[in-house]
């Protein structure tokens, strides 16, 4: 009898242990399910006022709004301006970042901290997911981007710094929907010194660029493709995707 009950109990653990793999197969989808629809909490906090130092020595401070960008609690970034909601789910706001201001000979102590603007985050609410978007040309200290839906624009600048143009991007295209030359960049000493923002309307999407050392010009959006209105315009040039007039 005693036999026969310790083979019982063995017979039924080496069930146990063999069946003990499939349940974990059978588990995993369902936590990878849950995981994936998990649905995440994305916050920005109470905006604080610092200090952003501009100028040809970087010696003339200006008030700077910065918020932090928390998701699930835990901070991810910081930010600068109002977010501008894409869909339900999705919105973009400005990067804000700090950089150390330390020379290798300072003493070591505590870095000396100078926040600077960045470019633009694109933030998806239920993912939890923070990615920095593609804007051709963007300046973070030159370039003042006015949104709507998932277009962009804004005057940018060329890699050099010496030339000025009229930007409009579309978010997950690579090349601009419109780029525009404006002539050259004045590389001013104070923030968004080359134009002002630019001017949306709708029906039918136009977007209107206010330069500070050239004529205004508008904008007519077709999905990718682009009128540049000749009452308004400063030239000819437009993206390969766009129309030239």
């Amino acid at each position: 009898m005693a036999v026969a009950v310790a083979y019982k109990n063995g017979y039924a653990a080496d069930m146990r242990r063999r069946a003990l793999p499939s349940i974990v197969l059978l588990l995993i989808p369902a936590l990878s399910l849950y995981a994936a629809s998990k649905q995440h909490t994305v916050t920005l906090g109470k905006p604080n006022v610092v200090k952003l130092f501009v100028g040809p020595n970087e010696d003339k401070p200006l008030d700077l709004k910065v918020r932090p960008l928390y998701v699930d609690g835990k901070l991810k970034e910081f930010a600068t301006g109002e977010p501008h909601a894409i869909t339900e789910n999705t919105f973009v706001i400005q990067r804000a970042f700090r950089v150390n201001d330390s020379l290798p000979e300072d003493p070591r102590t505590l870095p000396k901290w100078r926040w600077q603007r960045g470019g633009w985050l694109l933030v998806e609410k239920q993912s939890g997911r923070i990615s920095k978007i593609n804007l051709p040309d963007f300046d973070p200290y030159y370039s003042a981007a006015a949104w709507y839906r998932d277009y962009a624009a804004y005057c940018g600048t060329s890699a050099d710094g010496e030339k000025l143009f009229a930007v409009v991007a579309q978010i997950g295209v690579k090349k601009p929907v419109a780029r525009q030359p404006l002539g050259a960049a004045s590389v001013g000493e104070m923030p968004d010194s080359e134009c002002d923002v630019p001017v949306w309307q709708k029906q039918p999407m136009r977007v209107t660029f206010f330069p500070k050392r050239a004529n205004k010009l508008t904008f007519e959006i077709h999905g990718r493709a682009v009128d540049l209105l000749p009452i308004e315009s400063g030239g000819s040039e437009l993206s390969e995707e766009g129309q030239q007039q």
